[in-house]
């Protein structure tokens, strides 16, 4: 019998499938989608508040820094990308997911949403709205029953202690990381 991939190979392969992801999913749902609906033009402030866009640019820098920090761990933790047909090996359950099941979505939400204030575009407003619908649908019918099987009690035990959206105030301080 031989043995399977090195951890180090199966990381690599993971780097590299989470990159190409980065540039596939994400990269379209809050890059190429928000450009097609606003072609990125500066609009009056959102609301008639002068600080909105200032709220906007620090949610768009927080949201770009949390999701590159989720890719890193799907890639170095889980040994897996966040795409369906590479997979974590391990149900990751530390960083951001300590305090949220779903943070990858929360980011693309917040870097859609932080656009909005930014350029004053209420489209985007709207493509936040649709984006988040679209999100909890794949999350609730295909994510979650997934990881189910996956993962079996470790990933109840994981949703009974973290929040699907609603982040905690405190960190789980649960296990990081189960083998499937």
């Amino acid at each position: 019998m031989t043995p399977g991939p090195s951890v180090k190979a199966t990381r690599a392969r993971a780097i590299v499938g989470s990159f190409v992801f980065f540039w596939i999913a994400p990269g379209v749902v809050a890059g190429v989608g928000p450009f097609a609906l606003s072609g990125w033009a500066i609009q009056p402030a959102l609301f008639g508040l002068p600080g909105v866009r200032v709220v906007g640019a620090a949610a768009i820098m927080a949201g770009l820094a949390c999701l590159l920090d989720c890719f890193a761990r799907f890639a170095l933790e889980g040994r897996g990308t966040p795409a369906p047909v590479a997979q974590t090996e391990v149900l990751v359950a530390s960083g951001l997911y300590r305090f949220v099941r779903n943070p990858m979505y929360v980011c693309v939400l917040t870097i859609i949403a932080g656009q909005a204030l930014l350029l004053g575009q209420t489209s985007l407003l709207v493509y936040t709205g649709a984006v988040a619908v679209a999100f909890h649908l794949n999350v609730r019918f295909y994510e979650e029953p997934t990881l189910r099987r996956r993962f079996g009690a470790s990933y109840e035990s994981y949703c009974r202690h973290v929040g699907r959206w609603r982040p905690r105030l405190t960190p789980w301080r649960g296990s990081a990381t189960w083998a499937s």
